[in-house]
């Protein structure tokens, strides 16, 4: 098992509407393609940056459910479009996390 940390900078200052996009639309959808979203997180003394965790119990699962959302028509032509809208994809940083021995993430 891991985890997935993604952190991103909003574009304009837009938090507010990117966290309705995530909730409305990005996370059930990606849920509904079997993925485990375990948070999303916004910070107060960073107006830009928005972070979320998402949980694969491989590699090859992962893999998987890449495939099911980023490929899809309904990814490529309804939702990534509003995404590029808001995300500054260049500041975009993903952690691949492993938990330790003691982790309640497990």
């Amino acid at each position: 098992m891991f985890l997935e940390f993604r952190q991103y900078r909003i574009k304009q200052n837009r938090v507010a509407e990117w966290v309705s996009l995530m909730e409305a639309e990005i996370i059930p959808f990606q849920v509904s393609k079997g993925m485990d979203i375990i948070g999303s997180f916004i910070a107060p003394q960073e107006p830009d940056l928005y972070v979320w965790i998402r949980r694969f119990s491989s590699e090859e699962e992962r893999e998987q459910l890449y495939k099911a959302v980023y490929d899809s028509p309904e990814w490529n032509q309804d939702i990534k479009p509003k995404i590029d809208k808001l995300l500054d994809r260049e500041r975009m940083v993903v952690t691949r996390l492993e938990p330790t021995a003691i982790s309640r993430l497990r």
